[in-house]
């Protein structure tokens, strides 16, 4: 039977005969590789300044999913005629009689002068209605510009000429101006000028507008792209195997452009959030009674407001800044996340 002897002055131990000793720290530590996944979330989580952003546009989509519940806790609706229900609340002109547009504990954001709604609820439901929109026409953006961009970029030849005409096309038009005009012609397609507009209509004309001019600056990132990656080694191992075109962008390329797609993502949203503002704004997008953030900067923009209660303008200029700048500050975080040899 074989012993470990002890050397004397508390020297180690030494083993005899074989028996194995005591594992070193190099065999006790095992390595883990990581994914290119886990090491952008690594890098995005030490990023503080992504990490509050991102927090803060959760707060604001919390906000819209919860509104309803909100307003049901908060005992008010954004749809109440206040300066009819209760007129005591305001003078002769419609403006209310308390200071800072009737601000209370009752009306924590006080009411709107004119029809006197409720501030803080239209607040929050127009938050929703923006938000909504926004990422209905953020989703169908990104899958036009995956569907041509890809497309154009992997098959080259006639079907890039004539997607690339069509970007050049319509990269011409003069945004903001299309959507002023266009505005009432969608419309009079689903709804006679003689009848009244329903909400539905307007939210989906307002979709299909920004769709039409909105996915070419995110088609010709993606068909760069393609091109790229459709001359690497992998590709053509892909094409020598046998493997279809549908079946390589599906299952080669795709997975190689959510990087730029993700982070285009997040600066197309905020994007379409104001630009949906702005038509609200200039009468051509969603209208009262339905609550939203450029239809509440019109009306803070009336004689009425600007002259009795700016305060009113406060409440949702300082929430569309926040969102924007939050969604933007999230934007440059993914990307250094995923490039971190990118400089911001």
């Amino acid at each position: 039977m074989t012993s470990p002897i002890d050397i004397e002055g508390g020297g180690a131990s030494v083993v005899v005969d074989g028996e194995p000793g005591p594992e070193t720290k190099s065999e006790a530590v095992k390595l883990e590789g990581r994914s290119p996944g886990q090491l952008m979330w690594m890098r995005f989580k030490r990023d503080r300044t992504g990490v509050i952003s991102a927090y803060v546009v959760g707060f604001f989509f919390l906000i819209g999913l919860l509104a309803p519940l909100i307003s049901k806790l908060y005992g008010k609706d954004p749809y109440t005629v206040y300066a009819d229900e209760r007129p005591e609340l305001f003078d002769s002109a419609g403006v209310p009689v308390q200071p800072n547009g009737g601000i209370s504990s009752e009306f924590w954001f006080g009411l709107e002068p004119g029809n006197g709604y409720d501030v803080f609820t239209k607040l929050i439901y127009g938050i929703r209605t923006s938000l909504m929109i926004s990422v209905a026409v953020t989703v169908a953006v990104v899958v036009t510009g995956i569907l041509l961009g890809v497309t154009a970029g992997y098959l080259g030849g006639k079907a890039d000429y004539i997607i690339g005409r069509v970007i050049d096309f319509l990269l011409a038009f003069p945004a903001q101006l299309f959507f002023i005009a266009s505005m009432p012609v969608v419309v009079s397609l689903f709804v006679s000028p003689r009848d009244e507009t329903p909400t539905y209509v307007r939210v989906v004309a307002l979709i299909l507008v920004q769709w039409f001019l909105g996915w070419m600056g995110l088609g010709r990132i993606l068909r760069g792209t393609a091109l790229a990656l459709r001359e690497r080694e992998f590709i053509e191992a892909a094409k020598v195997s046998g493997a279809s075109p549908w079946r390589i962008i599906r299952k080669e390329i795709l997975p190689n452009i959510v990087t730029p797609l993700l982070v285009q993502s997040t600066y197309l949203l905020p994007g379409f959030v104001t630009a949906e503002a702005g038509l609200s704004f200039l009468g051509v997008g969603i209208v009262e009674p339905t609550p939203d953030w450029g239809q509440m900067f019109s009306k803070a923009s009336t004689e009425l407001v600007m002259q009795n209660d700016i305060t009113y303008m406060f409440f949702p200029g300082i929430s569309m800044i926040i969102f924007v700048v939050a969604f933007n500050l999230l934007g440059d975080s993914v990307r250094d996340a995923f490039d971190p040899k990118t400089a911001r």
